[in-house]
């Protein structure tokens, strides 16, 4: 019996230790609301699935609409979605909101992409500002369509192989950050030109306070992520308007960096390595 015992442990020794099992990232993708090439939601999330796909560790699903199983966001060690928001938002519904809850207080990182940061400030807000930092909150911040540049990245693993890039897209800023930036570190920033507010005064269009800010020269977070006193993470990215903008290396990588970095898996050194053509990602198109 001992010999057989010193056999079994010398066999596990040769086959390494035990895998944990693979962390799960959930992608949700809203409905289209636009025409082709915009807001294209599930295209999209088909792109970060493919580009994940070899990393070790990681089981990337994606889910069109609300998952209609509690046990897929029960098991996320991220979720991240990419949809419309404000009334069109896909966990607007209380319910939804008490779901992703209960998934956050496990430790699931949490994400929105786009138009997703937008919720209202009494359903939704609260919620966002504590699980990624900060959201779009109406008659606060703006959703022009600008060029950003972005001349300098942060050292952060979410940053990594991340170099300085310029962009068009509809690029939201002033967002409703937690109070003093708490846990919030701004990866990709830059000063919006003063065109970007040549519209009145509206919900989305401009304010007394955003106005100030640019005329201060107040460099304005286009992307954060976040890292709560109990170590749940999150972040927020608002350009995704343009689904042909995810052909550019620096746009994918910051995105796809970061997806791993709440689910709290190792972001490469050189980061998220997924080459692809335009013609590659314009192919994913829904929208029609």
């Amino acid at each position: 019996m001992k010999k057989l015992w010193i056999f079994t442990a010398l066999c596990a020794l040769a086959a390494g230790p035990l895998l944990a099992a693979d962390k799960k990232i959930v992608l949700i993708a809203g409905a289209g609301s636009h025409g082709t090439g915009s807001h294209e939601h599930l295209a999209g999330c088909k792109l970060f699935q493919k580009c994940l796909a070899g990393i070790p560790g990681v089981q990337v699903e994606v889910v069109k609409g609300w998952p209609e199983s509690p046990a897929v966001l029960a098991e996320a060690a991220a979720v991240v979605i990419y949809a419309d928001g404000e009334g069109a938002h896909p966990a607007l519904r209380q319910d939804r909101l008490q779901t992703l809850a209960d998934s956050v207080r496990r430790g699931a990182g949490f994400a929105c992409l786009h138009y997703a940061v937008a919720v209202p400030k009494n359903q939704g807000g609260p919620e966002f500002r504590q699980w990624m930092g900060g959201y779009y909150e109406t008659y606060w911040s703006v959703n022009p369509t600008w060029e950003a540049e972005f001349k300098a990245l942060p050292d952060h693993p979410v940053a990594r192989g991340v170099k300085p890039f310029k962009i068009l897209d509809e690029w939201y800023y002033h967002m409703r950050f937690v109070d003093g930036l708490q846990g919030v570190v701004p990866i990709l920033s830059a000063l919006p030109p003063r065109d970007t507010l040549s519209r009145p005064d509206g919900p989305h269009e401009g304010n007394p306070a955003v106005r100030r800010a640019i005329q201060n020269g107040e460099i304005q977070p286009v992307m954060w992520v976040h890292e709560n006193a109990d170590g749940q993470r999150g972040f927020g990215f608002t350009g995704g308007h343009f689904h042909a903008n995810w052909a550019n290396d620096n746009f994918r990588k910051a995105v796809l960096n970061a997806i791993l970095w709440i689910a709290k898996v190792e972001v490469p050194p050189q980061g998220v390595a997924c080459p692809v053509t335009l013609a590659e990602v314009n192919a994913l198109c829904e929208n029609k």
